[in-house]
């Protein structure tokens, strides 16, 4: 005969989760917190970089920052999920205004900006970015039965093979290949065969070489010239040659805030791509080190609250959107050192650039509504006040 015990709310399962739920608090106001922090170093770091050439570019940052804070809080406001349910037709968007740039002038060889008035400009490919995340997480999980037949993998591969594909027309290598980095991620997060994730990159990657070899020869050559920088230090390793001298004579502390020498005349981009490499040469490598904690604390905070999701969902978009940021930094700092071959890659919520800060801030908002649904303020979690064990158990246990 079974026998029901009634345990008081205040057991040791609900105080787990009376726990569990603090840290993921506390785990998110870190996260916001850092974020902030670095989009407010990063803005320090513009006022040097340009530093006795007017303030434009500061105040402009200044506008894009509020307004990249703003869109956060609205993310986070509005919810993941809302927002998801609309990822068809944001994609769409998106790619829509990934044609439009190719109607204006390109700016330096490339067709990435839509001029706004007032002097300003937005870079579609950092929407694209979370556009596709979001269109590929809704669409692996609805399709997760089907995901690794033809007729559920392909329509996933179309859209990143169209976003990726309209980007690197563009002329913005560095984002096309960001965008398969972490559309890769989703596919093998989301249970993709492991044969048809090798292939991919055995395909793509060759034939990416080729184009540019054969229909960008400009850009090819950037790639070849940075495996000797020094070689190509007046040529296409001007950038590359310049940042690693930035770097090195940095030291540990730097030749101090706005006293670079290379930002002025020998740098150029030095407030975007580059803006890393004036860090190192103002502060030094303890700047530097800095900055790489402050994005492992982004990125690990993120997979946290990730791991927490009681939602599918939820758990790929933190995490897909986390290693977007991650990565995104790890190829800019590979580019700056000379790792990576030098492209448009700017460094996330430091470098100037409104849709850059703006992508950073509203990932950043998305992440922590996936915090706020697993808080235990929603119906999913469980009644732990009642605890019910039965005769046969006990005598199982014993």
């Amino acid at each position: 005969m079974s026998s029901f015990s009634f345990s008081p709310s205040h057991d040791g399962d609900f105080s787990a989760g009376q726990n569990s739920n603090e840290q993921l608090s506390n785990v998110s106001f870190l996260l916001a917190f850092v974020s902030l922090a670095v989009t407010l170093f990063g803005l320090a770091m513009l006022y040097s970089t340009s530093y006795g050439r007017g303030n434009s570019l500061f105040i402009k940052q200044i506008i894009w920052a509020s307004s990249g804070i703003g869109l956060a809080v609205g993310a986070f406001a509005v919810g993941y999920k809302r927002i998801m349910s609309y990822s068809f037709q944001i994609v769409i968007l998106t790619s829509v205004m990934l044609i439009i740039p190719r109607f204006f002038h390109p700016i330096n060889g490339a067709y990435r900006w839509i001029k706004l008035p007032g002097g300003l400009s937005i870079q579609p490919s950092e929407f694209a970015k979370i556009a596709l995340i979001l269109f590929l997480v809704n669409y692996c999980v609805a399709k997760q039965s089907i995901i690794n037949s033809l007729n559920g993998f392909i329509p996933a591969l179309t859209a990143m093979c169209a976003v990726a594909g309209l980007v690197f027309i563009g002329k913005d290598l560095g984002t096309a290949f960001l965008i398969c980095c972490v559309s890769w991620i989703i596919f093998f997060s989301a249970g993709v065969r492991l044969i048809i994730l090798t292939s991919l990159p055995a395909i793509f990657l060759p034939l990416t070489a080729l184009c540019l070899k054969f229909f960008d020869p400009e850009r090819w050559s950037r790639i070849s010239s940075f495996l000797d920088p020094e070689k190509f230090a007046d040529e296409n390793g001007y950038q590359l040659w310049n940042s690693l001298m930035a770097l090195g004579s940095g030291h540990w502390t730097g030749l101090g805030f706005t006293e670079s020498k290379l930002k002025a005349f020998y740098l150029p981009e030095a407030h975007t791509d580059f803006i890393l490499s004036i860090v190192g040469e103002e502060l030094g490598i303890a700047a530097m080190i800095l900055v790489l904690a402050s994005y492992f604390i982004i990125f690990i905070s993120s997979i946290y609250i990730a791991s927490q999701s009681k939602d599918r969902r939820g758990m790929l978009l933190a995490s897909s959107l986390a290693s977007m940021i991650t990565l995104q930094a790890l190829i800019n700092l590979g580019v700056i050192s000379g790792i990576f071959p030098t492209k448009g890659m700017p460094a996330p919520f430091i470098s100037y650039g409104g849709s850059n800060i703006l992508m950073c801030a509203i990932s950043v908002g998305l992440i922590l509504s996936v915090a706020k649904n697993n808080d235990g303020s929603d119906n999913e979690r469980p009644l732990a006040s009642i605890k019910i064990k039965t005769d046969i158990e006990n005598e199982n246990l014993e």
